[in-house]
Formats: C-alpha cells, sequence, structure tokens
C-alpha cells in the first residue's frame, strides 16, 4: 500500500477535494459553468482540480507524464502516447454534470499508467471522503480495508446500461435485450461511482459506450483488483489508449460471460 507515492497523492486528492471542489459545489455562478459540447460541462471547480491535481503530482516525479482530461479537451493531441511510459492521468471532477446541477454523485480520479498498464488507481468521493485504491497485484480497497467484488444475490443480476451515445433505435434494442435477463438499474453518469457500485454489490453488469482514459484507468483496476472482470465485448482487456467504444464490467468473470451473450449475441 505504499507504492506509487500513495499518502501524497491522497493528502493531494483530499486537499484539493477541501480547498477547491467542495467549496464550490451547489455554489456555482451561472458564468462559471459551461458546455463542452451537447451534454457535456465543464465548470471552474474542473480547472482549477486539474491545474492543482496536475501541479502536485508533477511536484512528486518529474519523469512521469501528467495528462488531464481538460488538458486534452484543450489539446487533443496531449492523448497521443498515453500508452507510452510512465503517466499520471487525472479527471479532476467525474460526474461534472451532477456536480453542476448540484447532485452529490461526482468523485476526483487519478491513475498511475505504465505502457498502457494501470499500476495504481485512486478514486475519491469528495462528499463522504470515501477513497477507493487499488494497486496492480496488490488487491483493492476502501479506505483502509481490503476489499472484494460481492455479486448481489438478486435473482436477476442488476445491469447499467449507457445508451446516451446511442440512437433511440439502438437504445430500445439494447434496453430489451438487457431486460431478457437482467433488472436495468439507472446510471449514475459517473465513473467514480459506478466501478465502487460494482464492487459494493450495487450493481453487477455495467455496458459502458464511451471509453476515455481518465474514465476507466482508475476504477477498471480497482474492479479488477477486487475480482472483477472488465473487458471489450471480444474478450480482449481494457488497456488504455485503446479508444474503441463497448465495453463490459462486471463483478465476476460468470458475470461478464452472461452479460456477452445477453448483449451481444
Amino acid at each position: 500500500m505504499r507504492h506509487h507515492h500513495h499518502d501524497a497523492v491522497v493528502a493531494l486528492m483530499r486537499q484539493v477535494a477541501a480547498d477547491i471542489v467542495m467549496p464550490r459545489f451547489r455554489n456555482l455562478a451561472a458564468d462559471e459553468v459551461e458546455e463542452k459540447a451537447a451534454d457535456d460541462m465543464v465548470t471552474v471547480a474542473d480547472r482549477l482540480s486539474e491545474a492543482a491535481l496536475t501541479e502536485g503530482l508533477a511536484a512528486l516525479d518529474s519523469a512521469i507524464r501528467v495528462v488531464g482530461e481538460e488538458a486534452v479537451a484543450a489539446d487533443a493531441s496531449l492523448v497521443d502516447g498515453i500508452d507510452r511510459g510512465a503517466v499520471w492521468i487525472i479527471d479532476p471532477i467525474d460526474g461534472t454534470n451532477n456536480y453542476a446541477s448540484g447532485i452529490a454523485t461526482f468523485g476526483i480520479m487519478i491513475a498511475l499508467v505504465d505502457d498502457g498498464e494501470t499500476q495504481a488507481g485512486w478514486i475519491l468521493d469528495p462528499v463522504t471522503g470515501r477513497l477507493c485504491h487499488a494497486v496492480r497485484g496488490g488487491g483493492a480497497y476502501i479506505d483502509d480495508g481490503r476489499v472484494h467484488a460481492q455479486p448481489s444475490d438478486a435473482e436477476r443480476p442488476s445491469s447499467v446500461i449507457a445508451t446516451y451515445h446511442l440512437t433511440d433505435d439502438e437504445r430500445a434494442a439494447l434496453i430489451a435485450r438487457a431486460e431478457k435477463a437482467f433488472t436495468v438499474a439507472p446510471m449514475p453518469r459517473c465513473a467514480a461511482e459506478q466501478y465502487p457500485r460494482l464492487v459494493l454489490g450495487t450493481n453487477d453488469i455495467a455496458l459502458f459506450q464511451k471509453t476515455l482514459p481518465w474514465d476507466h484507468a482508475p476504477g477498471s483496476l480497482f474492479l479488477r483488483e477486487a475480482g472483477g472482470v472488465v473487458r471489450r465485448p471480444d474478450g480482449t482487456d481494457y488497456r488504455v489508449g485503446d479508444q474503441r467504444r463497448g465495453m463490459i464490467a462486471a463483478a465476476s468473470p460468470a458475470l461478464w460471460e452472461q452479460a456477452r451473450e445477453v448483449l451481444f449475441t
């Protein structure tokens, strides 16, 4: 647990949560929120959080590149080579739409990636203070306790389906397939909340469409280290830098196989 500058990363995240993110929650002026794209918000808090995290991580080890979501929004070329060498990946506020709407489902996420393999990941819930952390080969933790993914006891597994990048027809067909075998639960629109839900037994399966590295690098490691599975529908493990669409995360290998069968065959 002491690897990868763990204590310094956690202290930095908690400081940014306390100083930048929480004081502005439900306290943003109209001119502090803008739409980056249709239904994709950014706030002054995202930008300040990313600046502070970037500065703090760069100070820990100057040899590790820092790539943040908002920096990439401003300069798409920064994502090039994200799967080569050592890189910190930052999501300064995951679930910005929730945050900007005053909904308490958002998180701060950091991953340390080496040649496309996530080595460590941190997911902080600034509202509750819950910290999810994982080290490659070293397990998954919530606060200081080791956790193992617990599939829900439900007869029909709970599945969460991302549909907001699909057409109405695609959405309807996908939900109809899912409902044959699963209970379809609402999606929190926040990977920082979705991945813990798969470990804690709230949901059994999640189908994602977009797989941006800042959304999925920390949580995919956390779920895998807890015994879950995060793979493309073709069965290949998720790797940072692979920007294909479509990915299934599940609390166990058996649930993953069931999800692929139901959703993709």
